[in-house]
């Protein structure tokens, strides 16, 4: 049987008194191209989606499917951080930049977060737990996981028309083989990460 995300950390802080309880989840660390995003996101107790689960163990369809349910029920904020930003303060930095921003998003003004990784971004001024595979263990950071998917995927898609030859709509700015050589074939265009590897190397080589 496949363990799938639930509520009882979030039921535990709510026993204790805290009320908006957000899950805080980003996407889109590893491409070469392509903003960072982060999404967050409050579940109410009696009101959440059927179909939660890490957002890499569903299928885009079911994804969209799931998202329509999490923007009916819940409270979500999305925010994003640029390529010049993660260029400026590093992939690491402009994660948690955009999870701030997420949070900041909120409605409500969540009481505690519960964020997807090892790491407590900061700047967040919030009492926080860092979970790790936090996507596959509590529903709402499984909720901002989709959320953040969806949308960043969509924004790659649209990307995508604009550059075509890099599989940005497939691929997601990731560096798969078919966009490493359009990266030597066509070149860097001014959404890709110049601070990234392959990107670089492109740019500077002699």
């Amino acid at each position: 049987m496949t363990n799938l995300p639930n509520f009882e950390f979030e039921t535990k802080l709510h026993k204790q008194g805290y009320q908006n309880v957000a899950g805080v989840d980003e996407v889109g660390r590893g491409p070469l191209a392509g903003p960072v995003y982060a999404a967050a996101v409050i579940l109410g107790p009696g009101k959440i989606p059927m179909g939660l689960n890490d957002s890499k163990k569903l299928s885009a369809k079911n994804r969209s499917s799931v998202l329509e349910s999490i923007l009916e029920y819940a409270d979500v904020s999305i925010a994003s951080a640029s390529e010049r930003e993660i260029e400026q303060i590093n992939i690491l930095q402009a994660s948690h930049l955009a999870m701030v921003r997420a949070v900041a998003g909120l409605k409500k003004k969540p009481d505690y977060v519960l964020v997807d990784g090892n790491l407590i971004p900061q700047d967040l001024g919030i009492p926080t737990t860092a979970m790790i595979k936090g996507d596959a263990r509590s529903l709402s950071i499984a909720a901002a996981s989709i959320v953040a998917k969806v949308k960043r995927d969509l924004v790659m898609s649209d990307l995508a028309q604009h550059y075509p030859g890099y599989g940005w709509e497939k691929n997601a700015g990731y560096p798969t083989t078919e966009h490493l050589k359009a990266l030597q074939d066509l070149g860097v265009t001014p959404h890709h990460r110049r601070t990234f590897k392959p990107v670089h190397n492109i740019l500077y080589q002699v």
